[in-house]
């Protein structure tokens, strides 16, 4: 492609809505235009960029067995109704474009497919002999999201890749997960990618288990906690880890003591010169649930340890079945405002213990009477341990589980593992922290959706069964930011070769040059006969300008006709070391058709 023929425009400065290196190089360099919040035009080079990462993905999935098809973005209201997500993912997580269409009808656009393709499932499986079956499509998704970021990391309408598959036995479903797991690394590598497979928390799409694949950048919005040693790598929303030993407990008896200003922890240790190990602080949370029902939740939790709010929400759905309800709508500490509407008193906010009476609590319809209570593990060990008093400016000390406090009814893992805890695999390594950018989720779903929607099959018995499911999702303009997030230098972008929208830029410094003209013309068409994907920059711009453009686009590789044409050659530069050699014309091809296989290998 010439450039003087395409629509290439780039940006000197840096876009003002742009706030990580790889949203501001994008626009800058021409491949993505901003339409509204959330919402970008993929330009001529971003389009090329992403066929290239969508054919890997196709390649990788289609070489597993899976079979490609399309579905629709337009999705029936009743079909989230029956498997239960309507109002998560309209009023709790509210991700869904919902619609109502001319018939009354309501509608959704298509933020994920699982009931689609179950549907599809239970209109068309009959017998085992069809199993097992893996469903896949390259597509435009749409979720709604609050704050819209980062450009393509977090918009409101993206490129994604979605497969779904059926089996008669969790045995048939962990071959295929293991399948895809072995793909997504395949197509992570093959993009020329550095990421990280982690346990993951499986959100409101659920299932037994699932894992992410992580493309490891500073301006990652997700936290990955992992040991050197490779064994164990996960989520921040999933981590498992051993926290640091608890301290001896400096009191030996019980006591309650006036602790004034000590709404803190760091101010309460520093007052009673105790370690943040051997107080037990409670955190008070208000969860609303899909039936109307608001729950007031106390989480008794180890001073030092903060709650993972996605393990609690977790925990919490288990109890949804107490209060009518399917799944929780919201989760929040509340705050003044949110006191006021069911506090039957002033609470003690900061001194609050684990035994805080259900009569702060009005006596109204839709608030549950009762806390909902909770401890973390770190905490039911602790002995002779301080806690609030239920009284501003009080706190007890020597107190115990099972003579002064009655230990709260769940306990479950509801601590944030952080770096510097122990595996617990393997308690000699300690978790490491870094930046992730998720752009690949597997799931083993079980009979989730199945079982919701009654798509079933008849075994070899004659017996009917629900259908055992997997989710397979890849983001494939999410996957092609990142790759600059990952790779990038003050001049622009660096592309791997493998998806960069072309491999090679010939540049003429000087159209009135003849010789110039003449050699880069040559090149071109040699170079895109041999298969070398390639550019043409005959735009009449100073070289300068056009030095700057060929790097901040980031083609791997830049041949100049300059100086070096007198002695029959040409200078080529390797975007990515920025090394530069002069080289025989009539070795050009040769040289890039061999670096280019390296690259693609």
């Amino acid at each position: 492609m010439r450039l003087s023929q395409m629509l290439f425009v780039t940006l000197r400065e840096d876009p003002a809505e742009a706030e990580i290196p790889s949203h501001k190089l994008l626009l800058r360099a021409g491949y993505i235009r901003r339409i509204g919040s959330g919402v970008y035009a993929y330009l001529p080079l971003m389009w090329r960029v992403l066929q290239k990462v969508s054919q890997i993905v196709r390649e990788e999935m289609n070489a597993t067995g899976a079979q490609e098809c399309l579905l629709p973005q337009l999705q029936p209201a009743d079909l989230w109704r029956e498997s239960g997500r309507w109002d998560t993912y309209t009023k709790a997580e509210g991700i869904m474009f919902s619609l109502i269409d001319r018939q009354n009808r309501e509608l959704g656009l298509g933020p994920t497919h699982e009931e689609i393709i179950t549907t599809i499932a239970r209109e068309t499986i009959r017998s085992y002999r069809q199993l097992p079956l893996h469903l896949y499509q390259i597509q435009s998704k749409f979720r709604d999201e609050i704050r819209p970021r980062f450009g393509l990391m977090r918009g409101r309408e993206f490129i994604m890749k979605d497969g779904y598959s059926f089996h008669t036995s969790e045995e048939s479903l962990k071959e295929t997960y293991a399948d895809m797991d072995r793909a997504y690394r395949n197509m992570l590598r093959r993009c020329g990618l550095k990421f990280q497979a982690v346990e993951a928390d499986s959100g409101a799409i659920g299932g037994s288990g699932s894992q992410e694949f992580m493309v490891l950048a500073d301006a990652g919005e997700d936290e990955v906690l992992y040991t050197e040693d490779g064994a164990y790598a996960a989520n921040v929303e999933k981590a498992v880890s051993l926290p640091v030993d608890a301290e001896v407990s400096p009191f030996s008896s019980y006591e309650k003591r006036e602790t004034p200003g000590t709404d803190t922890i760091a101010s309460l240790c520093e007052f009673l010169k105790c370690s943040p190990t051997q107080v037990v602080k409670n955190v008070l949370y208000q969860a609303v649930f899909d039936s109307g029902k608001t729950v007031l939740v106390l989480v008794s939790i180890r001073g030092d340890q903060d709650v993972n709010e996605v393990k609690l929400q977790n925990e919490l759905t288990k109890f949804a079945d107490r209060y009518g309800a399917k799944t929780i709508l919201t989760l929040t500490v509340p705050d003044e405002e949110a006191q006021k509407k069911w506090a039957a008193k002033s609470l003690p906010l900061g001194y609050i213990a684990p035994d805080l009476a259900d009569d702060f609590i009005q006596n109204k319809k839709d608030v549950a009477p009762k806390f909902l209570r909770f401890v973390d593990r770190t905490a039911v060990e602790l002995q002779n341990f301080v806690t609030g008093a239920n009284e501003a400016g009080y706190h007890v000390v020597g107190a115990n589980w099972g003579s002064e406090f009655k230990l709260p009814e769940t306990v479950a893992d509801l601590r944030k593992a952080m770096a510097g805890d122990r595996s617990i695999r393997d308690p000699n390594q300690t978790l490491q922290t870094a930046r992730g950018i998720e752009v690949g989720h597997i799931f083993q779903l079980g009979t989730k959706y199945s079982a919701a929607l009654g798509a079933t099959y008849t075994n070899e018995q004659g017996e009917e069964k629900p259908l055992i499911m997997g989710c397979y999702g890849v983001g494939v303009s999410r996957l092609a930011q990142a790759a600059v997030e990952q790779s990038y230098d003050k001049d622009g972008i660096i592309w791997p070769v493998a998806i960069a929208p072309y491999h090679a830029i010939v540049i003429i410094p000087n159209l009135n040059d003849t010789a110039q003209v003449s050699a880069a013309e040559q090149l071109y068409s040699e170079l895109n006969t041999a298969g070398v994907e390639t550019l043409l920059d005959d735009r009449d711009e100073r070289a300068g300008v056009k030095f700057k453009d060929a790097d901040l686009i980031g083609i791997p590789y830049r041949i100049v006709t300059g100086k070096s044409l007198k002695d029959g050659k040409v200078e080529l530069v390797e975007r990515s070391t920025q090394q530069r050699q002069d080289v025989a014309i009539e070795t050009v091809v040769s040289l890039l058709k061999e670096k280019i296989a390296a690259g693609l290998s």
